[in-house]
C-alpha cells in the first residue's frame, strides 16, 4: 500500500538555484540511504551529474525561448515522494515501481532521478525531475488536483503489481502514520509481547521449550545472567524483559509462572498477537543436527511436534494436487522449476535491454545537446579557456561518443523507436512478472513438500528381504 505526496521544490532562502538542485538531489540519492547508490536511478541524465545537466538544460531553455527564468518565485524542481507499507515490498521493487511511476508521470520529456530510501521502518521513493522539458521548449506547469492524479497513478502501479493501495482515501491530508490507523505497525516492545503471548499459547512444557518456540518463530534469544532479552525480526535492539520495559507479566519470572499455570493473562492488551501467514508446507528440521549444535530437550520436544504437523501438511498439499505417486511429485518439481527460470530469465533478459536503452537515451540527448558546443571548441583550436568555460558540456559529449564507440553505432537510431522499443519490452515484463510471482510460490511450495518426502524416505529403515520380496509379489 503505497502513498503519494506532490512537492513543488523551490529556490532554499538564501542560497543560489544551483546550489539548491545539488542540494536537493544529493539528499535524495545519499548512498548511507540507498545502499551506498544502488538503489537510485535516471532518465535523461546521468545519475553522478544528473544536478549540472538539468541546471544545463535548464540554461538552454533561457537560450532557446529567451524566456528568463525567475529563481525566486518559480519552481525548480518538482518531487512526488511515495511511500510503501512496512514488509510489503522489496527496494527493488520499489526501485522498479518509482522508475516506472516516473516514466509514465512525465512521459519521457523530463530529466528525473529516483531513489529509494531504504533508513526509515518504511521504504519510500523520492522522485525529483526537472522542471524543464529535455527539448528546451517548455516548463512543468502544475496543475489543479495534481496530487490525486499523482496518487491514482502510484496506485494503478501497485494493483498491476499485487501490492494493496487505500482504500477510499479521504480529501483531507494525513500523515503516513494517521492514514495507517490500526494498520499502524507495531512498535519492538509490542512484537516481543505478542510473540511471547503466542509461544505461550502453544503450551511449552518448560522454559526452555518456550526459548525454543520463541527462536523458531524468528525472534533471537539473548541471556546475560538473570536477565532476558529478544530480538524482533527488523528490529535493531533488542527489548528486555522486565517490568518497566514489557509489564509485569512479561519478566522472566512471570513468564514462567505462566508456563506452570500459576499466572492466568488475558490475551494481548491491545489486539490479539497478528502472526505471519506461513507458507502452506515447511521443512522439516533436522533435529539431530540441531541437537550437535547444542539445541537441548525443550527443543527436541517442540521440533518432534512441529515435524508432525508439517509431515501432515506435507500429505495435505501432495493429496489436494494430485501427486500421490513420487514420480508424478518429481515432474512436477522439474516442471515447475523450469518454468520459474525461464521466466526469470526472459524477466532478466528484458531488464537488462530496457537499462541499455535506457543509458543510450541519455547518451544520444546528451550528444545532441551537446554537439554545437564542442563544434565551436573544435573550432577554437581545443582552447583551454573555452574548455574551462564549457567544461560539462565537453565531458558530456566525449562520453556519449565514447559510449557510441563502444557499442559500434554507426547510425544512431531515434528517441523515438528506443521509447517504442521500452514500452514494449516494459509491457512483456508486466505480463512475465504476474506469471512469475504465481510460478514463483508454486515451485517453493513443491520443492518443499518433495524434500519432506525426500528426508522421509531417506530416514525410513530399511525392509527385510522377504518382506521385500513380498510386497513385489
Amino acid at each position: 500500500m503505497a502513498t503519494t505526496r506532490f512537492i513543488p521544490m523551490h529556490i532554499i532562502k538564501g542560497y543560489t538555484a544551483a546550489y539548491t538542485v545539488h542540494e536537493r538531489l544529493d539528499y535524495a540519492m545519499n548512498p548511507a540511504k540507498t545502499r551506498g547508490g544502488e538503489l537510485v536511478s535516471s532518465y535523461g541524465c546521468d545519475k553522478a551529474t544528473a544536478a549540472a545537466e538539468m541546471l544545463l538544460c535548464q540554461k538552454e531553455y533561457e537560450d532557446a525561448t529567451g524566456r528568463k527564468l525567475n529563481h525566486k518565485k518559480d519552481v525548480l524542481l518538482y518531487q512526488i515522494r511515495q511511500s510503501f507499507a512496512p514488509g510489503e515490498i522489496t527496494p527493488e521493487d520499489a526501485q522498479r515501481i518509482g522508475y516506472e511511476l516516473a516514466m509514465r508521470w512525465t512521459k519521457g520529456r523530463y530529466q528525473f532521478i529516483v531513489a529509494t530510501h531504504i533508513d526509515r521502518g518504511h521504504i519510500h521513493n523520492h522522485i525529483i525531475y526537472n522542471a524543464v522539458s529535455e527539448g528546451h521548449d517548455r516548463k512543468y506547469r502544475n496543475f489543479w488536483g495534481s496530487t490525486f492524479a499523482v496518487r491514482r497513478a502510484s496506485d494503478r502501479l501497485c494493483l498491476e503489481n499485487n501490492l494493496s493501495i487505500v482504500e477510499n482515501p479521504k480529501p483531507t491530508g494525513k500523515s503516513y502514520g494517521e492514514w495507517l490507523g490500526d494498520k499502524k505497525p507495531p512498535s519492538g516492545q509490542e512484537k516481543v509481547r505478542r510473540g511471547i503471548d503466542a509461544a505461550l499459547a502453544e503450551k511449552p512444557a518448560d522454559f526452555a521449550a518456550f526459548l525454543a518456540a520463541m527462536e523458531a518463530s524468528g525472534f533471537t534469544v539473548q541471556r546475560r545472567g538473570r536477565s532476558l532479552s529478544f530480538l524482533a525480526p527488523g528490529q535493531e535492539k533488542a527489548t528486555r524483559c522486565r517490568e518497566k520495559t514489557l509489564g509485569a507479566d512479561y519478566t522472566p519470572e512471570a513468564i514462567m509462572e505462566r508456563i506452570e499455570g500459576k499466572r492466568v493473562v488475558s490475551p494481548s492488551r491491545s489486539k490479539a498477537p497478528r502472526r505471519e501467514a506461513a507458507r502452506k508446507v515447511n521443512l522439516l528440521i533436522d533435529i539431530q543436527e540441531k541437537l550437535q549444535a547444542g539445541k537441548g530437550p525443550g527443543y527436541e520436544r517442540w521440533a518432534k511436534v512441529f515435524n508432525l504437523k508439517q509431515m501432515a501438511q506435507t500429505i495435505n498439499f501432495l493429496s489436494e494436487n494430485g501427486l500421490l505417486e513420487y514420480a508424478q511429485l518429481e515432474a512436477r518439481a522439474a516442471k515447475s522449476t523450469a518454468r520459474f527460470n525461464e521466466l526469470s530469465s526472459s524477466i532478466k533478459k528484458a531488464e537488462a535491454r530496457m537499462t541499455e536503452i535506457a543509458a543510450l537515451q541519455k547518451q544520444i540527448m546528451g550528444y545532441a545537446k551537446t554537439r554545437d558546443v564542442y563544434a565551436a571548441y573544435r573550432k577554437a583550436g581545443y582552447s583551454r579557456k573555452f574548455y574551462a568555460e564549457h567544461e560539462t558540456e565537453i565531458l558530456i559529449h566525449k562520453a556519449a561518443k565514447a559510449a557510441f564507440d563502444e557499442l559500434g553505432l554507426k547510425k544512431l537510431p531515434t528517441i523515438k523507436s528506443l521509447q517504442a522499443e521500452y514500452a514494449e519490452l516494459l509491457a512483456g515484463k508486466k505480463k512475465d512478472y504476474a506469471e512469475y510471482v504465481k510460478a514463483k510460490k508454486d515451485m517453493q511450495e513443491v520443492l518443499t513438500a518433495k524434500a519432506n518426502v525426500d528426508r522421509l524416505l531417506s530416514t525410513a529403515p530399511a525392509q527385510p528381504e522377504k518382506e521385500k520380496e513380498q510386497v513385489q509379489r
